[in-house]
């Protein structure tokens, strides 16, 4: 291996490299799926700039961390999309409306259930991702979320003490009631961690239901209101480094976002709202391409019978027959 000073723990080059954060790395570099300079790579190894590193037998740039662009981009998401990258059962996922970008990949930072919409935020950093979502670095997040049922103050006071769930006790950092009455009524509450369904499965403990979950913020950074739902936008380097103060990261120098004016931004938008709204049409009639296909075949049948009709025959035209006399004016 080479000098330290010169290398960096695997793990560490893979998240940097965007293929996912240092904890899903060791579990790929143990699970044998990580090859360094043709052998199978093991936990502790450290690797240089020049060695040649595979991942399920393709090749990974390594790049060091000046080289590395951290980019950050928020995503709209709407509800009916699931946070992961396939799903055998075919339903819509989240990464497939992002943009494709060179030499890394998007990595979701948090997940939102299935039934949940508003801010994701995506990065190619691993590093950041994994910061980002440990509950030690206290990152709020805001939802607003709309319940069904009988609210009281008892019950906002204990979602404010803690609730016991299945996976250990909960509670939110802030809740604040909109204006409004009757049993459907929105809150907006804050969390600093992101366990699995914690929202809707704090207001269940009080025999309440949540019929609608949005995020509206992650730190500071909130929902864009320009950002139509299943479009995304990239952070400029004052919100990416903001991101990275927040977990004690060393702020990035460089970034692929260029300055746009206000008509630059509305053509943007515009661009992006109609390409959404194709991506939605495209999932809800998979069978349209098959139907045009028997449309055309149906077209084509119909032009063969009309070139096997019989010619007719050159010369005086001759008198369809109608079955009706001729007129006087006919018979002579």
């Amino acid at each position: 291996m080479s000098d330290k000073t010169a290398s960096e723990k695997l793990q560490k080059v893979l998240a940097r490299a965007g293929l996912g954060s240092r904890r899903e790395m060791e579990e790929w570099i143990s699970g044998g799926r990580v090859t360094v300079d043709g052998k199978p790579a093991t936990l502790g190894d450290r690797v240089s700039p020049n060695q040649q590193v595979r991942v399920d037998g393709h090749p990974v740039q390594i790049a060091s961390e000046e080289q590395q662009i951290c980019r950050v981009l928020a995503y709209h998401k709407p509800e009916g999309e699931i946070c992961s990258r396939t799903d055998p059962e075919g339903r819509p996922t989240v990464f497939s409306r992002l943009p494709n970008i060179k030499g890394a990949r998007w990595i979701a930072i948090g997940r939102l259930d299935i039934n949940t919409s508003g801010l994701l935020l995506f990065t190619t950093d691993g590093e950041l991702a994994n910061r980002l979502m440990h509950p030690k670095f206290e990152v709020e997040r805001e939802y607003a979320v709309r319940v069904f049922g009988e609210i009281n103050d008892a019950m906002i006071q204990r979602l404010r003490t803690g609730v016991e769930l299945e996976d250990g006790k909960a509670n939110f950092k802030k809740i604040k009631a909109l204006p409004g009455e009757g049993i459907n009524r929105w809150f907006h509450v804050v969390l600093t961690e992101g366990r699995n369904r914690e929202v809707r499965r704090m207001w269940e403990s009080q025999g309440a239901v949540v019929s609608r979950l949005i995020r509206v913020r992650y730190g500071d950074l909130l929902l864009p209101k320009h950002l139509p739902a299943g479009g995304y936008a990239e952070y400029p380097l004052d919100e990416v480094n903001y991101l990275r103060k927040l977990v004690s990261l060393a702020p990035e120098v460089a970034t692929l976002v260029k300055p746009e004016d206000r008509d630059e931004r509305r053509r943007r938008m515009a661009s992006m709202k109609r390409a959404v709204r194709k991506h939605q049409i495209a999932e809800k009639s998979p069978e349209r391409k098959p139907k045009e296909r028997k449309s055309v075949e149906k077209t084509d049948a119909n032009k063969t019978a009309t070139r096997q009709k019989p010619a007719p025959v050159r010369g005086k035209p001759q008198r369809q027959p109608t079955g009706k006399k001729p007129s006087r004016e006919g018979r002579g």
